[in-house]
């Protein structure tokens, strides 16, 4: 079916003028179309989902629904009591002419057209203190939309994602294998990150512990806390909406705010070379957390503090662990462009690890204060 013909079985008022592909994502087929009339222009967001990442892109559409739904209704009820310093956005879902969420075409793809967020843009890496701070108060922000929800009302969209013990047992797995032990012993530093492993075992079920001892509550998170999937207002500067809600899932806000701090706080990036470049950066650490807190803290308990920094701790090894098994197991998830590539990723995310633990004392002090 072509595109067009596609879009147009969606509501969108005025004639479609221009339809392009858009945006650097890595997972869904999307494309901005734009309508105009005589005195209006709409521009909204096409997107196929990926069935070979979300098998049950039903599901997906499923929880959009639900998700987009609770939080555009506490929008608009904290607007009309002024609670607000800001306006905070969110994407709609854009119905079909039938009202359904979605189309299935042919060949069984769903496609669903979502609005975009206007006059606001993401940037790829954190710009400076103040910008980690708003992408800090936009995930906050979205964790106390998302804080009420029922965690049951969300179908999982990737069983087994964000779980350590299950990437420890996966890796536990592959060492057995003939290919691993033979890259293993050709390696010394492929030794030294097992050995990294091994001396932090008791660090990957930190959360899980703290979960089933009744300790932590299970909530919903994000998933994809990146910074390029938080937008920042182009006239305000400030953090306006968090995008991207596939992968919104029942499970620990800690999940995301060590994972937006382990991608935010390391300048350097996930493919730098020199790992004498891979420090954890504590002013942008600093600045995000008091923008978290300042949107997030009130919802949050005393225990769900106290774990703030072993998430922080746990998300490079936890990413650093999936990047080594994928090396050992010949590079089969990760795409690469060379064989090394997954392994230098593993030295990237330990050397961010082994920086956070560098910084513990200070990292709990600034955690405390807020």
């Amino acid at each position: 079916m072509e595109l067009s013909i596609l879009v147009n079985k969606f509501n969108v008022k005025g004639r479609l003028v221009a339809l392009q592909p858009f945006g650097n994502g890595n997972i869904n087929d999307t494309f901005l179309a734009i309508y105009r009339n005589t005195f209006t222009e709409t521009q909204v967001i096409l997107q196929r989902v990926n069935r070979n990442v979300f098998p049950k892109p039903e599901l997906i559409m499923e929880n959009m629904h639900e998700v987009t739904r609770h939080c555009h209704e506490k929008l608009e009820a904290d607007s009309k009591a002024g609670r607000d310093d800001r306006v905070w956005q969110m994407p709609r879902i854009v119905k079909t002419k039938e009202g359904a969420d979605y189309v299935t075409d042919e060949n069984g793809e769903v496609w669903r057209v979502i609005t975009r967020i206007m006059s606001a843009h993401a940037f790829d890496v954190a710009q400076g203190p103040e910008h980690a701070m708003e992408c800090g108060a936009a995930l906050g922000h979205f964790h106390y939309l998302i804080s009420d929800m029922n965690p049951e009302s969300i179908g999982d969209p990737l069983p087994g994602f964000h779980i350590t013990s299950g990437y420890l047992a996966s890796y536990d797995k592959t060492l057995e294998k003939p290919e691993a032990k033979e890259l293993l012993n050709a390696s010394v530093e492929a030794k030294r990150l097992a050995k990294f492993i091994e001396e932090r075992r008791d660090l990957a079920l930190c959360l899980e512990k703290a979960e089933a001892a009744g300790e932590l509550k299970k909530r919903m998170f994000h998933g994809d806390p990146k910074v390029n999937n938080i937008m920042i207002d182009d006239v305000t500067g400030k953090g306006t909406a968090m995008i991207d809600l596939d992968t919104v899932s029942p499970g620990l806000i800690h999940l995301d705010f060590g994972d937006a701090l382990r991608s935010i706080c390391n300048p350097a990036g996930e493919e730098e070379t020199n790992l004498a470049k891979v420090v954890f950066d504590e002013d942008l650490a600093t600045a995000f957390c008091k923008g978290y807190m300042r949107e997030a803290g009130a919802f949050m308990t005393d225990a769900d503090r106290a774990y703030l920094y072993d998430s922080i701790r746990l998300l490079p090894f936890e990413l650093g662990l999936r990047f080594f098994q994928d090396y050992l197991n010949g590079n089969v998830y990760f795409k690469t462009s060379q064989p090394e590539q997954n392994l230098n990723r593993a030295r990237v995310q330990f050397r961010l690890c082994e920086s956070v633990e560098a910084r513990e004392r200070s990292i709990k002090g600034v955690l405390q204060k807020l």
